[in-house]
């Protein structure tokens, strides 16, 4: 993104953007937008008043500048204010029972209902009639998500202001979603599998598509305000339209770019990076799209020098704004760096000790790193300021998890549900707690509800990749960890869970490709996100995780390939005194088999991060503490595996042996005799070292 240039005259602009922003909002009760809005206005930069040249010892310094009017704030088209003086008095009453939350009369209002919401009588049943109604409602099922094409819909609301019409659309909205909700019942339960639908959306859908066209027709479309084409894109966003709600989207924030909300909805759109890059061309230039891109780019977990350059000169406008250190946090997460993000999160904490927006992240950094009493301080704050909402609940799930209460845990997190069934972390979360208590079938259900509501979480795939493994079904596990590992192509955790399923599925080759991929994986993240082989003249020497090469190196004698085997088993000894150099063919194979995973996920993301799970989504084969940097290490001994090596393990240990074993088939007893003394001084592989020694020295006798 372009640099911005920061004068007096652009931070007075965006005061008066966002002080329109957050009004408007507020009157069309979008309150998250409204306080996002009011947040960055209360965060923005200071207008430097030294250059003035009024006098420093006037008495008039004492007194408060008026400042200058907005002049954004009111209807700027002559016809939408007539309107909106005429309806104030029922513009009023309608807000006020928003406010109550009596959304049914609300929209009522403006748009009186034509049936009754209850019938009246009930109708004998006739099976004719049924039947003909059955077919009729499936003819329309689809149609009103989809722009009508044999003939234009017609604008079905009175004559009333934009304002009072979005408020009572948008009243009729939340009637329907609230009904949905109170129909599903319980989390998880019978009616909880999207049976349960809005009633509201197919009248909304046809409604409003009426509206726009009948403005386009009179030519009256660029007048628009950006509401209704964000309520309209909301509607096709529920009826899975997607493409045509993201055209609409754009427009929404063309006419009205300081609208927050719809600038999240269009960003759920994105799958990967390319999305991204697509869509900025056809965005407006200003403040807006640099805080989208941003934020989208921390969702796509692409931490990136130029995401975190965007993000400190958005933090030079708006230097105290809590959203914006958020988002340097999650960036600092999602790069597994936990100690920045936990800082970042307890300067969050302290300045704002009420403020509970993404606190759940925050927990689960502080359960990764086992920091139960700061997860327990964390978890009383947020309890005193709001029991009932649903990060508190997550928070307080993560603190019983890491006690190792999971039936407590999974209690919090259907909590946190109830109150919001689009909570994604909740999901997620829940679904860790199931695999915890070896309830494989529910742990499925959660994190599909995951991947429903964000598509892009990449937990949730890695998750049903590893209970459909519990379950033996190699083929699904699979696919679902190709799809995490094309989300996090630099995570070296999704390639070895991928090539740990295809070796179960016999297909060896294409392991190998998977974990020679982890191994590169895990080099690029050591390297600071440089890549493998970024300075080849450097001599670097990087610690490359022992299990993944001794692994590799056993695939390769299962298609009888000793010489490689005994190349990888080599790498694997070299790890014990600290590394070798990579290994350029790990490099080449990464390319090419990165790509083909990628696309037989259908997903490219980009991103150079390692799953921030680990001490949640524990494998059934426990590693060894001492792995090496490219594994997933989150305590401090990683910098000094970095410099000293790994050590003689358990893993090393079985390479020497196998090693030793290859020198006495070769023929090279010294090499041989030297590898088996190696592993009676280690204290691992003893007996089968003796053996070995007592065998080489039969031969040495029996040759001479």
């Amino acid at each position: 993104m372009a640099t911005m240039e920061i004068t007096t005259d652009v931070i007075q602009e965006l005061r008066h953007r966002y002080e329109e922003a957050a009004i408007k909002c507020s009157e069309r009760c979008l309150y998250q937008s409204s306080k996002w809005a009011a947040e960055m206005l209360d965060s923005l930069l200071p207008i430097d008043d030294s250059d003035s040249d009024s006098d420093s010892e006037s008495p008039m310094d004492t007194e408060p500048t008026i400042p200058p009017i907005n002049p954004y704030l009111g209807a700027q088209d002559p016809t939408e204010a007539a309107l909106e003086a005429r309806e104030t008095h029922k513009y009023l009453l309608a807000k006020s029972y928003f406010d109550t939350r009596e959304y049914d009369r609300c929209a009522a209002v403006f748009l009186p209902p034509t049936t009754s919401p209850v019938p009246l009588t009930v109708a004998s049943p006739n099976p004719k009639s049924r039947q003909s109604r059955t077919s009729l409602k499936s003819k329309e099922k689809s149609s009103p998500f989809q722009p009508s094409k044999s003939q234009p819909r017609k604008n079905p609301y009175p004559n009333l202001s934009q304002k009072s019409l979005f408020l009572a659309l948008y009243a009729k909205f939340i009637a329907g979603e609230k009904r949905k909700d109170e129909e599903t019942e319980m989390v998880l339960g019978p009616a909880d599998g999207g049976m349960a639908v809005n009633r509201e959306l197919p009248d909304l859908a046809r409604g409003l598509e009426g509206w726009l066209m009948d403005r386009s027709a009179k030519g009256l479309e660029d007048q628009g305000q950006g509401w209704l084409e964000y309520l309209y894109a909301v509607v096709l966003l529920k009826g899975r339209n997607e493409d045509l709600a993201k055209k609409w989207l754009i427009k929404s924030v063309h006419r009205n770019p300081f609208h927050w909300g719809a600038w999240q909805e269009l960003g759920d759109l994105l799958a990967n990076n390319e999305d991204l890059k697509q869509i900025v061309d056809r965005l407006p230039r200003n403040v807006m799209t640099l805080i989208f891109h941003t934020y989208s780019s921390q969702e796509l977990y692409q931490t990136t020098p130029e995401t975190y350059r965007d993000l400190h000169q958005l933090q030079a406008l708006f230097p105290t704004n809590a959203f914006l250190q958020t988002q340097e946090a999650l960036l600092y997460y999602h790069d597994k760096d936990f100690d920045k993000a936990a800082e970042i999160f307890n300067e969050i904490l302290a300045t704002s000790p009420h403020r509970l927006d993404s606190l759940d992240h925050y927990s689960n950094i502080l359960y990764v790193m086992g920091a139960r009493p700061q997860l327990a301080f964390v978890a009383q704050i947020a309890t005193a300021t709001d029991k009932f909402r649903p990060e508190t609940c997550c928070v307080v799930g993560n603190y019983y998890s890491l006690k190792s209460e999971h039936e407590k845990a999974v209690m919090y997190f259907r909590r946190a549900l109830t109150l919001d069934r689009n909570f994604l972390s909740a999901w997620t979360l829940m679904g860790h707690e199931y695999i915890e208590m070896k309830n494989t079938h529910t742990a499925i259900e959660s994190y599909r509800r995951a991947v429903d509501v964000n598509r892009k979480d990449y937990r949730a795939w890695y998750g049903l990749g590893q209970a459909y493994e519990v379950l033996d079904m190699s083929f699904y596990a699979l696919f679902y960890y190709q799809r995490a590992a094309a989300l996090q192509p630099y995570d070296p955790k999704m390639w070895q869970a991928v090539g740990s399923c295809y070796a179960k599925m016999g297909r060896v080759e294409q392991s190998i490709q998977a974990l020679k991929r982890a191994l590169a994986a895990g080099a690029y993240n050591a390297d600071g996100g440089q890549g493998v082989g970024a300075s080849p003249g450097s001599g670097t020497r990087k610690i490359l995780d022992i299990e993944t090469l001794h692994q590799i190196a056993t695939l390769y004698e299962r298609l009888g390939d000793e010489e490689e085997a005994s190349a990888y088993m080599e790498l694997t000894l070299q790890q014990e005194s600290g590394g070798a150099p990579v290994n350029e063919e790990v490099n080449s194979d990464e390319d090419e088999y990165s790509s083909a995973s990628e696309n037989a996920a259908h997903s490219d993301d980009e991103g150079n991060h390692s799953d921030d799970e680990d001490a949640r989504q524990r494998r059934r084969k426990p590693r060894p503490r001492t792995s090496s940097f490219g594994m997933q290490n989150d305590d401090s001994t990683a910098s000094e595996t970095w410099h000293h090596g790994t050590g003689p393990t358990a893993t090393t240990s079985r390479a020497r042996l196998w090693l030793a074993q290859y020198a006495f088939r070769q023929g090279d007893l010294d090499r041989a005799d030297q590898l088996a003394g190696e592993l009676c001084q280690d204290g691992f592989e003893v007996e089968e070292a003796r053996a070995l020694m007592s065998d080489v020295r039969a031969r040495r006798e029996g040759g001479g």
